[in-house]
């Protein structure tokens, strides 16, 4: 077992963030390099994935590696149709700062030829851009005929870490979820193929993720100050998620929200619902499967305990074998609980289930 103790910090960060690790000596365990694993001094494990996530166990590297190769085979000829047809394909990869995001852009990216499919991730805009129409820069990296366009965090910084972190104007905000689906319909009139993909992770995993950045030294340069800041933001975060998903989740571009508390899975399904929704040549329809839609599904069905108290839906995940909850409820709430809570209030649910095959 590789491991690097807590005792390698960077000192300028505050470390009262992270009581944990006066308190106790940490170790990062590197036997999976894709998913390194958080142990306690004792070397138990930390397992805050298994919050409030359908499954008991992570899957397993040798189930990921043969079903990541197929799935990457898949995206190849995906790539080739596009590029022979002249298509153009757009997907966004949102969600949480630790969410899984920047993992999954370099599988689906693995093997694709760069020639035809970019991965763009803009840094803060510049004195000028910050004079532009809002949309104008994103639309700079669009993409031409036979391309596909990864981006890592999109035109929703707006509608996120803008929002929460006041770096827009209200005025500014509320233009932009007026705007942003004429936007995406715009794009997708012109024949783009739009991808929106939320990577939901859970707040005790975030929380655990962040830790790894601080005791890993090859891994502090992901844990920005915007990071550290937004542990104390997480219900605020929630509320400008629930807000752009109402304003967003459209009929002709919906959110595919993942559930990334295990990494692999998110990866597999996320190549999955993509794939899923073309019918491109030669396609491999066992190879593809079916997604899972206890990990990746439409906005309304996959949220994390606490966003159905900001009224939307309730959370139908599907328990895993051994819980005593039924789907929507979570593992602490019983079914007359959460029915009680729901009648308690005047919900107003989203404007619509999107399906996640299109």
């Amino acid at each position: 077992m590789r491991a690097v103790r807590s005792g390698y910090q960077r000192p300028v960060l505050d470390h009262s963030y992270f009581p944990e690790l006066t308190d106790e000596r940490l170790i990062v365990d590197y036997d999976d390099a894709d998913d390194p694993v958080l142990l306690r001094a004792d070397g138990s494990p930390i397992d805050t994935w298994r919050e409030n996530y359908p499954y008991t166990t992570r899957m397993s590297r040798e189930e990921y590696d043969v079903v990541k190769r197929s799935l990457q085979i898949e995206l190849l000829k995906l790539q080739y149709w596009i590029k022979d047809t002249g298509g153009r394909m757009v997907i966004l990869f949102e969600g949480r700062d630790a969410a899984g995001k920047g993992g999954t852009i370099k599988r689906f990216t693995e093997h694709l030829n760069p020639r035809g499919a970019r991965v763009v991730a803009l840094n803060k805009p510049t004195e000028r851009e910050q004079g532009e129409w809002y949309f104008q820069r994103y639309v700079n990296h669009l993409p031409t005929e036979g391309e596909i366009v990864l981006f890592d965090r999109s035109w929703y910084n707006r509608a996120g870490v803008e929002r929460v972190m006041g770096y827009c104007a209200d005025e500014q905000y509320e233009r932009f979820m007026r705007q942003a689906p004429t936007f995406e319909q715009m794009l997708v009139d012109d024949g783009i193929v739009l991808v929106k993909l939320w990577f939901s992770v859970s707040k005790s995993e975030q929380r655990t993720r962040f830790l790894i950045r601080q005791v890993d030294p090859v891994r502090q340069w992901k844990l920005s100050p915007n990071d550290i800041k937004s542990l104390d933001r997480w219900d605020a975060y929630t509320e400008a998620k629930v807000a752009m998903f109402r304003s967003t989740d459209t009929e002709i571009a919906p959110w595919t929200v993942v559930k990334s508390n295990d990494k692999k899975r998110a990866r597999i399904e996320a190549m999955r619902s993509v794939l899923a929704r073309v019918d491109y040549a030669d396609k491999d329809e066992d190879a593809v499967g079916e997604p899972d839609l206890k990990v990746v599904g439409a906005a309304a069905t996959l949220l994390e305990e606490g966003e159905d108290e900001a009224s939307l839906s309730p959370t139908p995940i599907a328990p895993s074998p051994d819980a005593d909850h039924g789907p929507g409820l979570h593992p602490d709430e019983s079914r007359d609980t959460r029915d009680q809570r729901r009648d308690s209030r005047d919900r107003t649910p989203i404007s619509r289930v999107t399906p996640l095959i299109t």
